[in-house]
């Protein structure tokens, strides 16, 4: 059985959190572990870095998700507790491409699949999703892309 080094270091974060009795990052990092063994279970697999990568990208969005409902109902407290468990995922994601980096990819992604048109979409995602995951928003990504082609 080989761990994966993302899975690992989730781990080892689990047990210093334990000692360090912070309750929040713990509660944060056992729903994580959680997420992975759902996953491995099943699917019958061990979960690589990218795929630990891709669960926490799902769990990212949730909480975002989350946020929004609750900053429309009113509930400030419970929008702060779903930022916090942002920033303690956050920390487990790969660092982020900027703006020009991802605009560059997007332009070589369009001239190599020689798309022109919002038919074409699909081809550039494909592309460029391997590429990106993890490393920046898919729908700020998914936007730039509309306005490249239908512009």
């Amino acid at each position: 059985m080989t761990d994966s080094a993302l899975k690992t270091r989730i781990n080892d974060d689990v047990k210093a959190a334990m000692r360090s009795k912070d309750k929040e990052r713990l509660a944060t990092l056992r729903l994580l572990t959680a997420a992975i063994k759902q996953k491995e279970v099943d699917e019958r697999i061990e979960l690589n870095d990218d795929q630990i990568i891709a669960v926490l990208e799902k769990m990212l969005k949730q909480r975002k998700d989350s946020i929004e409902q609750y900053e429309k109902a009113g509930r400030d407290e419970l929008a702060e507790a779903e930022r916090k468990e942002v920033t303690i995922l956050k920390e487990y994601m790969p660092e982020q491409l900027s703006d020009a980096e991802v605009d560059a990819l997007i332009e070589e992604a369009i001239s190599a699949t020689c798309a022109s048109t919002m038919k074409d979409m699909g081809k550039v995602m494909g592309m460029l999703k391997p590429k990106l995951a993890g490393k920046a928003d898919m729908g700020a990504v998914s936007g730039k892309i509309k306005a490249k082609l239908a512009g």
